[in-house]
């Protein structure tokens, strides 16, 4: 790896670090409302999706739109794991451990699926990925498990047909999903997941594994004729992105009280938002995704007082966003500015 490509992962992981700080003090010293503190989380964990969608969209050049499908598994396997040991394991390693289950059963996922959708390329892929997200989300939504003396109970019916004995437990009720899981997330150990997700990514794109990632992406033809295993290494990249979606679903699923697959977080909308956050943060640019997330979601949170111009000023700022980024005149200009600076120096 060289001096600048260190550089630049380290200035990512100072701002991640400065942000985190900056937030601690202001909730430290009670500039922080209730309200906000709770967006923490939420804003991190999107963070972390964000990172993981940027892999395989960005880095590996194929369209997922079933990332939230990813980080519904994450969610409820783990979710599933923390109510069945609520009573049987210390709170960090239930947390740990649970962590531990999500993005293995994610990743596990995200290799089942990669296996007939990476042979699709383009609109092709990212519409099956798509049917993936919403078949995953719709199957666990008609799913009813419980626990009882006798072991585990499925039924895809209703909650009466588990046949559970009087001192069993209903874990997931269908649509209803799960409740009360133990509320084990909080913003720093978000911070540390997003610090690991970005480590990870990082060191992948800048290793042997990550230039071949990327010849993929960029001719897979010729890729092949110079002895790169075209789709083990797209079987790499999409695995590793679905496990990190599927750490993002361990957040989501550890903050919130009642956890169900609902479109709000899971679906197709939710998916569309994730990958605004890459294009709009820069395909490929890793630190802009995780900026973007954050401005994004925030933002409309932000403006909440505002009413009516509130969803206006958000449309702008996407406007601008996308202008900076994408626009080739804006680029020339940027990099003119900065030519000059580093001249400066």
């Amino acid at each position: 790896m060289n001096k600048k490509r260190m550089q630049d992962q380290l200035i990512t992981y100072g701002i991640v670090i400065a942000a985190y700080i900056i937030m601690e003090i202001l909730i430290l010293t009670g500039n922080l409302s209730s309200h906000m503190k709770g967006l923490l989380v939420p804003m991190t964990y999107y963070a972390v999706i964000a990172v993981a969608l940027n892999l395989c969209v960005g880095i590996l050049g194929e369209l997922s739109i079933g990332h939230c499908g990813f980080m519904c598994i994450g969610a409820f396997f783990s979710a599933f794991f923390s109510k069945v040991t609520e009573n049987m394991l210390p709170t960090p390693i239930r947390f740990f451990l649970a962590f531990v289950v999500g993005i293995a059963f994610a990743a596990l996922f995200g290799f089942l699926i990669g296996i007939p959708v990476l042979r699709l390329r383009g609109d092709y892929l990212a519409i099956v990925t798509l049917a993936f997200g919403e078949i995953i989300k719709n199957v666990i939504n008609a799913i009813y498990l419980g626990v009882d003396a006798n072991g585990l109970h499925m039924s895809l019916k209703n909650s009466m047909e588990l046949g559970l004995l009087p001192e069993g437990e209903i874990i997931v009720n269908g649509a209803m999903g799960i409740t009360g899981t133990p509320h084990d997330s909080n913003f720093t150990i978000a911070v540390i997941v997003l610090l690991i997700s970005l480590f990870v990514v990082q060191n992948l794109i800048n290793s042997r594994d990550g230039r071949a990632i990327m010849a993929v992406r960029d001719n897979s033809i010729a890729a092949e004729a110079t002895g790169i295993n075209v789709t083990g290494y797209k079987m790499m990249a999409f695995t590793i992105s679905a496990a990190i979606a599927g750490a993002a679903g361990v957040l989501f699923s550890h903050n919130i009280t009642s956890l169900t697959a609902a479109s709000q977080y899971f679906g197709y909308n939710a998916s569309i938002m994730i990958l605004v956050y890459v294009v709009l943060g820069g395909i490929g640019n890793i630190r802009g995704s995780v900026i973007a997330a954050v401005i994004l979601y925030m933002l409309p949170e932000l403006l909440r007082g505002l009413n009516n111009y509130r969803m206006l000023i958000y449309a702008i700022v996407l406007i601008v966003m996308m202008i900076f980024n994408w626009s080739p005149n804006v680029i020339i200009f940027r990099k003119m500015i900065l030519s000059k600076f580093k001249k400066r120096r």
